[in-house]
């Protein structure tokens, strides 16, 4: 694919041997790609990330992907902090309130295969900026079309048999409010994140159309399926 270097100075080594074993997706939250580009590459600003892909398809390489962007901040995945240090970051040109156009898309799952591939990232590896820092960020947002990234083997999604299943994996001796928390920190979410933050950021990705309503018994089957399938012991995740 056709790839534009446009360097920025906002990076530096990936920490104690680590190398990329997610993918964090965000969102610009600015009105162009060559405001983000701006952003991106000023010094003062301390920000980066290592691709941007504008709303037409363009890719943008800014820093090297054996290197640490810094895209992430503070927050976790599984339990492991340093997000930088274990990830490839992708910035999308979005304001954050309407949909990612296809040429896009396009570009970023072409994208994607690409790291995916150089550095054996699974589909489960792909992650939201929100799924590592709920509370404090919200990309990509609820406008991304997480679906399609799973139809094509780029990220996932629960069947709709491993939903009705989802319920076997909730610990019916806890509180609903308990039993959601307890599956979201096995899936991946922070376990020191509130109840309303990850609840808000998994809703986005995952049941988007449910908005602000009160915990139910499908969000409660469906990060039970999304912790059988694809989740850790948090106790053992390491840091």
């Amino acid at each position: 694919m056709n790839v534009r270097d446009v360097p920025s100075p906002n990076f530096g080594p990936r920490r104690d041997g680590l190398k990329p074993e997610l993918v964090v997706l965000h969102y610009t939250a600015m009105e162009s790609a060559a405001a983000a580009l701006g952003r991106l590459c000023d010094p003062a600003a301390e920000v980066s990330a290592h691709y941007l892909v504008d709303l037409d398809g363009t890719v943008w390489r800014l820093v090297p992907e054996a290197a640490r962007a810094w895209h992430a901040g503070a927050g976790s995945w599984q339990g492991r902090g340093d997000v930088n240090s274990r990830s490839v970051g992708i910035e999308l040109q979005n304001r954050g309130d309407h949909p990612f156009p296809a040429p896009q898309m396009a570009a970023l799952e072409r994208l994607l295969r690409d790291v995916m591939g150089r550095w054996r990232i699974p589909p489960e590896g792909v992650i939201g900026h929100a799924d590592m820092a709920p509370g404090r960020k919200q990309d990509p947002g609820p406008r991304f079309d997480w679906r399609r990234l799973a139809r094509e083997g780029l990220a996932i999604w629960p069947e709709a048999a491993a939903v009705a299943d989802g319920t076997a994996a909730i610990d019916a001796d806890m509180s609903p409010e308990e039993a959601f928390q307890a599956a979201a920190a096995a899936f991946g979410y922070p376990r020191d994140a509130r109840l309303s933050d990850i609840l808000r950021v998994f809703r986005q990705r995952f049941r988007p159309a449910a908005g602000s309503a009160p915990l139910d018994a499908h969000d409660l089957s469906l990060i039970g399926a999304l912790a059988a399938r694809w989740g850790v012991d948090p106790g053992a995740a390491g840091t």
